[in-house]
């Protein structure tokens, strides 16, 4: 059985075993990754520089994807 512990962010209202803390931890630390790697790909596109107005048309396709999904982590 795994221990529980008092969770600081409800001033110690409930306990939160370290199992839970864990797998918080986990999916905390997976969104900051996708965020970072969203972030890298903007900043890729954004560099890009092409005069070829289908090549153009589909990094700002990309890039408005991209936004769009660094939005939810808002």
């Amino acid at each position: 059985m795994a221990n529980a512990v008092w969770d600081p962010v409800n001033n110690g209202e409930r306990k939160i075993s370290e199992e839970d803390r864990r797998i918080a931890e986990q999916l905390r630390l997976q969104k900051a990754r996708q965020k970072q790697t969203l972030t890298l790909q903007r900043e890729n596109i954004l560099s890009q520089k092409t005069s070829n107005p289908a090549r153009r048309s589909a990094l700002e396709s990309a890039l408005a994807q991209i936004e769009a999904q660094l939005k939810t982590f808002s």
